[in-house]
């Protein structure tokens, strides 16, 4: 089985040819971070136009270089939430035509749940159940992974999620956009204890997530003017590494049954947040998984498999709509404190 799988949820482009026996054929990823570097985050708008520039090039891209047709292609799969609903409707709508055309069936894909599975696309040998640490600019969740489409959340922020913070700190600091490459980067000659930065929610009983105050307090620590920015990033980057281990230990207390701890996102790329992962994983004898790190940003390989994982569970396809928000689980009850995002 093959599967094109497409990508246009926020400010990437991506497309993709996997096959069922985790063969990556052929994939192409065109960033927008020159489009929206300027402005300090993504602007909707231009990030749909951009998709609708890109994306029918790259998917013939990828399949002359697969050295395939359309017509030998068994199913077309495209992110179809959560993300920007204009871009969402890029990929959908080119997703659905090319089905069409060819006579495949179509499969919207869940965004979070493409990240969930990435790392099985990676590591054959994970086994379900898992708890995933599900960490990007828009999202921050522990979820129990059963398997596709069983999915349960144990916790998520109440604020920020934890891409977005090193976005806006990324500002404060001037170091541009995306800002997690940047703050890592800056990091590296950076001394994480000559800055005190707290540490959100750091013991507490709900293993849930808070980064816009740890975000304000260093925007009042280079008010003061005290600190190198190397060193502000360094304790900043430490900080939130602190935070993901703690609340993360906290929600496999609540899944003993869990045969590894997994990181996917975009955030789940930084070296220090995987090596301190991994050490959590040690202590409590968990092999640690994590998708090489280009597997970690959005791409369309993660979106592709997701397909063949629900394929291959006998899983009846979702609507084919657009949508901003939609849950792993939509059964998790609502967290106190917390916006819409959870």
């Amino acid at each position: 089985m093959i599967v094109l799988g497409i990508e246009t949820s926020c400010d990437e482009t991506a497309a993709a040819l996997v096959a069922a026996d985790r063969r990556i054929l052929a994939q192409r990823v065109a960033s927008q971070h020159e489009l929206h570097g300027p402005m300090g985050g993504v602007v909707p708008e231009l990030a749909a136009r951009a998709h609708v520039e890109r994306l029918a090039p790259m998917i013939a891209a990828v399949l002359d270089e697969s050295g395939l047709d359309l017509a030998q292609v068994d199913a077309v799969a495209a992110t179809a939430g959560p993300g920007l609903v204009g871009a969402l409707m890029v990929g959908v709508v080119t997703g659905q035509a090319l089905a069409w055309a060819a006579g495949r069936p179509f499969l919207a894909i869940n965004h979070l749940e493409a990240h969930a599975l990435s790392p099985r696309l990676a590591c054959p040998d994970l086994s379900f159940p898992y708890l995933l640490l599900l960490v990007s600019g828009g999202h921050c969740q522990l979820l129990a992974v059963q398997g596709p489409g069983a999915y349960r959340r144990l916790a998520t922020t109440i604020d920020d999620a934890a891409g977005e913070a090193f976005d806006k700190v990324a500002i404060l600091l001037g170091l541009g956009f995306p800002g997690g490459p940047a703050i890592e980067r800056a990091a590296r000659s950076g001394d994480p204890a000559a800055v005190p930065l707290p540490r959100p929610l750091l013991g507490a009983a709900e293993p849930h997530f808070s980064f816009a105050g740890l975000k304000t307090a260093v925007r009042r620590t280079l008010e003061a003017g005290a600190h190198r920015t190397a060193d502000v990033a360094a304790a900043f980057q430490e900080a939130v590494a602190d935070c993901l281990a703690d609340r993360t230990a906290r929600a496999l207390d609540r899944l003993p049954e869990a045969r590894a701890l997994v990181a996917a996102g975009g955030v789940a790329a930084n070296s220090a947040i995987r090596a301190r992962l991994a050490g959590l994983a040690a202590a409590r004898g968990l092999p640690f998984v994590a998708p090489p790190a280009w597997l970690c940003t959005d791409n369309a390989a993660m979106v592709a498999w997701a397909a063949c994982e629900r394929m291959a569970a006998g899983l009846a396809p979702e609507a084919p709509t657009a949508r901003p928000r939609w849950p792993l689980d939509p059964l998790a009850e609502p967290v106190r404190g917390a916006g819409v995002k959870a």
